[in-house]
């Protein structure tokens, strides 16, 4: 009896997703006599943006996002983890005290292409 109960027990358990009467549904190489081959999905991105949509249809890649209204987050220019502070002179972020010493020890032409690089504009005195 306890037995039983064991046996009803693991089939009852066994995940869905393991089906063992499987079958694909696409036909067999056997059938069609050439191999199938998967297509990545930037080949599949690829292949719709070259379709003829029409200029009214509305899709996934055509939809703009509004814009966020949270604060865009800051990443310290030296190291790249999330910066804290922010340093007044140089306006270049940092995250620890080690990186401020850092920044305050870079020339003037380093700043500025950090920030450059960050696409803030250079107030660099």
């Amino acid at each position: 009896m306890v037995n039983e109960e064991v046996v009803e027990f693991n089939k009852k358990s066994q995940p869905v997703y393991k089906n063992p009467i499987f079958q694909q549904k696409f036909r067999s190489t056997s059938a069609s006599g050439k191999k199938r081959t998967w297509r990545s999905l930037k080949q599949m991105l690829a292949q719709e943006r070259t379709l003829p949509w029409p200029a009214e249809v509305v899709h996934y890649s055509s939809i703009n996002a509004p814009p966020s209204f949270r604060p865009a987050k800051k990443y310290s220019d030296i190291s790249g983890l999330p910066a804290r502070y922010t340093d007044p002179q140089t306006k270049l972020y940092y995250a620890t005290a080690e990186e401020f010493a850092t920044v305050r020890s870079l020339p003037m032409d380093i700043t500025a292409g950090y920030l450059a690089l960050r696409g803030a504009s250079s107030i660099v005195g």
